[in-house]
């Protein structure tokens, strides 16, 4: 019998850095949560109205494959719904790629400061996750490609990319899948598709279609459903037939696909959203824009600000959970410790935060 006093966890899995969220005001507080990139116009009121109805039907199970979900994704975004597979959230299908097609002596590659949950799910299945430099916060295609290895099985890339803001031109992410080994997965994560507004930007469909060995994974919490917890993925028949043999089989709950049918037809609410991000995020960008604060431009639903040292990013979050509003250090999580980011709010929110950080400025 073993001498073990208890169960221990496979290889590896302690040497895992957990995930860190964005904070939150204390509880009770009327602080302004600027820290998780979450809708500050609430959700679409159709999506309200879909989930409150699932309300009368909690005793049934939901059906397996989130049928009505996959034909509205596949309607409005013009998909074949067989080729869409939804998760519990984007990281349900993230972690769903990485137990597929990830085991022992694999690699898979990212940028440096790409999602911190890429490490976490390669980790998770045995690999080793490769990291390269970047080029002025953004993905260096070249860089990437120079780190395949016969070892490589997945190559991870947020676009536009979480915390930066940054995105690589459909171009650029075409050029980097080009000189990938057709047994190599790309996987695009566009969870912030809905806010892009610059005209060279592709969510990765058209590379989805063309191709064996891409796929696109989104997400609804950015658009408004973020408690709902909401992911779906685009891929080659081969990927979804293999990630439906693994997935849970009710893994996204019927008050949530209801909400994500609803949210994904509601296209003028969507509409409404992605206006108010680019207004407010390029006003933001604007104001902040100084010899003592550098922000990087960003195609996303926030802005990254770095200061001239970690001291006075620390000081910066400081002063303005002091005033109300909570933003997100990164760098615990990515390494950036002169940097925080902050998600577009309300106007009220925005003009709060400019108020703040340039009074701060002003009195160094």
């Amino acid at each position: 019998m073993s001498d073990q006093k208890r169960p221990i966890p496979q290889p590896g899995i302690l040497d895992i850095a957990p995930y860190l969220p964005g904070k939150s005001g204390a509880p009770g507080s009327k602080a302004i949560k600027l820290s998780a990139n979450e809708s500050p116009l609430g959700a679409s009121p159709q999506a309200v109205a879909a989930f409150a109805a699932a309300a009368d039907h909690l005793e049934i199970y939901p059906e397996g494959s989130s049928r009505l979900l996959r034909e509205a994704l596949g309607e409005v975004h013009g998909i074949d719904p067989n080729a869409i597979v939804c998760g519990n959230g984007s990281d349900d299908l993230l972690h769903l790629l990485a137990q597929t097609y990830l085991g022992h002596g694999d690699e898979a590659v990212m940028n440096r400061y790409g999602f911190s949950v890429y490490p976490i799910i390669t980790k998770a299945a045995g690999a080793e996750i490769v990291t390269v430099d970047e080029v002025d916060y953004t993905a260096n295609v070249d860089a990437l490609l120079a780190a395949i290895t016969p070892r490589t099985r997945i190559v991870w890339l947020a676009n536009p990319n979480n915390p930066t803001g940054t995105y690589l031109s459909v171009a650029e992410v075409a050029r980097l899948h080009a000189g990938l080994r057709p047994d190599i997965l790309l996987v695009i994560d566009s969870a912030y598709a809905e806010y892009v507004t610059a005209a060279d930007y592709s969510v990765g469909l058209d590379l989805v279609e063309a191709h064996e060995n891409v796929v696109m994974v989104r997400t609804f919490s950015k658009m408004g459903l973020a408690a709902a917890r909401i992911g779906w993925m685009v891929g080659p028949g081969h990927v979804v037939d293999a990630i439906n043999r693994i997935r849970g089989p009710f893994n996204v709950n019927l008050p949530a696909q209801l909400a994500g049918a609803a949210a994904t037809r509601d296209i003028a609410f969507n509409q409404r959203l992605k206006a108010h991000n680019a207004q407010w995020r390029d006003w933001l960008t604007a104001q902040l824009q100084s010899n003592r604060m550098r922000v990087i431009p960003s195609q996303a639903n926030f802005v990254m600000v770095l200061f001239e040292t970690p001291e006075l990013a620390a000081r910066a979050f400081e002063t303005l959970a002091a005033a109300g509003y909570i933003v997100r250090e990164i760098g615990a999580s990515y390494g950036i410790h002169n940097g925080l980011r902050i998600s577009i709010g309300s106007e009220e929110a925005m003009r709060g935060v400019a108020e703040v950080l340039k009074s701060m400025e002003g009195a160094q």
